[in-house]
């Protein structure tokens, strides 16, 4: 039986975090705190690093190495919505969880 690294593990663990508080966030903070929490691109950015998260962790559960593409494309939006968070601001949870993300995602596209 094939076992997962203990990094691919780790960064399944940061991607299925990551997935969680970007929803979450998303569904119950940035629709009722609304105004530029629900600008278009900023609220589809969210729902995009959620989604790649989301992909990122199946796919490595996958154990192929067809992986470190999709890590390397979760890497660059998970960086992208800690950068839009952190300009709106009130989102530190999210921001956090993105760029935790983003480096162990990095690692295992490289």
């Amino acid at each position: 039986m094939h076992q997962l690294s203990t990094d691919i593990r780790s960064c399944i663990d940061d991607c299925t975090r990551c997935y969680q508080t970007c929803l979450s966030t998303a569904m119950l903070h940035c629709l009722e705190a609304g105004g530029q929490h629900v600008e278009p691109a900023h609220f589809r950015l969210m729902a995009a690093c959620a989604e790649i998260c989301r992909a990122a962790a199946h796919v490595m559960l996958t154990g192929t190495e067809h992986h470190r593409r999709v890590c390397g494309a979760c890497a660059e939006i998970c960086d992208a919505c800690a950068t839009d968070c952190e300009r709106i601001g009130d989102m530190q949870d999210c921001v956090d969880a993105c760029r935790r993300c983003a480096a162990s995602c990095r690692k295992m596209a490289a």
